[in-house]
């Protein structure tokens, strides 16, 4: 969710505020028009409030484009309300993947592990969760938790989010938010990503700049998960009509220029644990600015005497945190 802020309309551009509803739905603006954005404002217009959504970029523009974006909290706290949120969320992308159109499919794979007893806390509400045979581990592998999780191609994913909030009645305002007075409406809900603690003077947010290389897939059944490789951090997700290969993790990193030296290491990488990849041709690269933050920041807040919900810091779990953050959000609102 790299959403870019900046001017919208809203009372300093002339905007007249839309009253409150006798009914008690209100006027919300959503400001981030990444996967946490998008799914605020549906989850907030089925609520039946009138929502604004405020994006700077397209969705394939943004941050969660770029995701191998497999159901799995990475780099999110704290872990009690990563565990309900990511399972709100599980559930709603397994009924989605039912789907097709919506771009999510439920996956077999591995997740590796290199310690003697590794951590299970992500696993409650996993389905098919068992130990790994030594026929299921990539080459080199020592053990793994075999699981069913939903892939979600973003490509065809967020497409169908944005799709889904203009048919549910959400406007959305392209341009960048400077400042919240800028916004309109009787309730702001800011889930902008790294844009976010600008808008609400925190700084506790952090770039985790993530490269990924997309190649063809050669008919790859299942994905693999390696946080703990020695040489790096390294997946394989396929999803179909490719195959996400990745990645780094570097915090303080600012640049989205894909580096042809990091490319060919975790090209290597990911052809060690899958060796049907050697030789696919590299069908798209990209970098992404993952919005780390110590925890995830999920209150509402009074500013200038408005509510304000802050909605960011997901760290790597957009994807996975997003219907159980949306749902909270609506919650509050």
């Amino acid at each position: 969710m790299s959403l870019r802020t900046g001017p919208a309309a809203g009372p300093c551009s002339g905007a007249a505020v839309p009253p409150a509803a006798d009914d008690g739905h209100l006027a919300v603006a959503v400001v981030g028009g990444g996967v946490v954005g998008l799914t605020c404002a549906l989850e907030l217009a089925r609520a039946g409030h009138r929502v604004r959504l405020h994006a700077a970029d397209p969705p394939e523009a943004t941050t969660s484009a770029v995701a191998a974006a497999i159901w799995f909290p990475y780099r999110a706290a704290p872990a009690d309300a990563v565990l309900r949120w990511g399972a709100t969320s599980l559930d709603v992308l397994t009924r989605l993947a039912a789907d097709p159109a919506t771009g999510v499919a439920l996956r077999p794979g591995t997740v590796v592990h290199r310690t003697p007893r590794p951590d299970l806390w992500w696993t409650p509400g996993v389905t098919g969760l068992r130990p790994a045979t030594p026929e299921e581990l990539p080459p080199g592998a020592p053990a793994g938790t075999r699981c069913t999780l939903p892939v979600v191609d973003t490509g065809r994913y967020l497409p169908w989010l944005a799709a889904s909030c203009a048919s549910a009645g959400v406007e959305t305002v392209p341009g960048r938010v400077g400042e919240l007075d800028e916004v309109a409406g009787d309730v702001v809900v800011v889930a902008a990503g790294l844009a976010s603690g600008a808008l609400l003077d925190d700084d506790s947010g952090v770039p985790v700049q993530g490269q990924v290389v997309r190649l063809a897939d050669p008919g790859l059944t299942g994905w693999v998960l390696d946080e703990d490789n020695p040489r790096g951090l390294s997946y394989v997700v396929p999803r179909g009509g490719d195959v996400v290969c990745g990645g780094t993790a570097v915090e303080g990193a600012t640049s989205t220029e894909p580096d042809p030296e990091v490319e060919a290491a975790l090209l290597a990488r990911a052809c060690a644990l899958v060796p049907e990849l050697r030789g696919q041709p590299v069908l798209s690269r990209a970098v992404g600015l993952r919005p780390g933050r110590p925890t995830v920041r999920l209150e509402r807040l009074d500013v200038a005497g408005r509510p304000v919900v802050a909605c960011y810091g997901h760290g790597g779990a957009g994807v996975t945190l997003s219907w159980g953050c949306a749902a909270e959000v609506a919650t509050l609102v």
